[in-house]
């Protein structure tokens, strides 16, 4: 609330160039002008297509690929380090690779979200079955639990609680990865397209209203895997 009163102030008087810092009216005018044109609503589902589709397409890999690095020492010493290097190489420098290989489109937009997100949900996975009690899964071995019931009765709803976490944090970077992949290929569609057009035409009310709903909809995501831990804790 401060921070708001403290910009409204500063732009309503002057402090502040309003081609650093607009009014906050002329950010409202900017989003509403976007919706009722429908510039928003474009450029914010082909956005949510690439970070959903990415999302799902790391998440199909990370979780089958996070419980095998956990059960097999060889699996681990083999693909460990290359997750770890494909970490830390930013992914601004992969996607103009991506973009050289597929072409132009939201389908290496989609790589890149996918890139994003693994990393932090199939670490999250193998943490998840790592730190199941040994005693547990001791004591389903002696009833007669093995391969397949071991995993859907025990471990996958130990391990939940962190496969969750892991799924909070990827959906939310989602959205990070479509803006890196938007930016590299400086189309014209997408809320990171939109964000370098008002950059490129110094319309600060527009980049900060593209923020806006930037921000709302990482919010939406974050709250819809909140309901899905919610859901995951009533169903087991």
């Amino acid at each position: 609330m401060a921070l708001l009163i403290g910009w409204f102030v500063s732009s309503a008087y002057g402090h502040v160039n309003t081609l650093f810092l607009p009014a906050p009216a002329d950010v409202l005018d900017s989003l509403s002008s976007g919706f009722s044109s429908g510039i928003y609503l474009s450029n914010l589902w082909v956005t949510v297509q690439e970070s959903v589709v990415g999302f799902l397409l790391a998440l199909a890999l990370a979780l089958p690929l996070g419980y095998a690095l956990t059960k097999s020492r060889v699996l681990a010493a083999a693909i460990h380090p290359y997750l770890a290097a494909g970490q830390a190489i930013p992914v601004v420098v992969i996607a103009p690779l991506l973009v050289l290989w597929l072409g132009y489109g939201w389908v290496p937009n989609m790589y890149v979200c996918a890139l994003v997100v693994i990393f932090p949900m199939v670490v999250n996975t193998m943490l998840g079955v790592q730190t199941i009690d040994r005693a547990l899964t001791d004591a389903a071995r002696v009833e007669g639990a093995a391969g397949w019931a071991m995993f859907a009765h025990i471990e996958f709803p130990l391990a939940l609680p962190s496969i969750i976490a892991g799924v909070r944090t990827g959906l939310t970077l989602s959205v990070m990865g479509a803006l890196v992949g938007e930016f590299v290929q400086g189309g014209d569609q997408g809320l990171g397209s939109l964000l370098l057009v008002a950059k490129n035409q110094y319309n600060t009310p527009l980049m900060f209203a593209t923020l806006v709903v930037l921000a709302a909809l990482a919010v939406l995501f974050y709250s819809s895997t909140w309901l899905l831990g919610k859901l995951a804790q009533v169903v087991y």
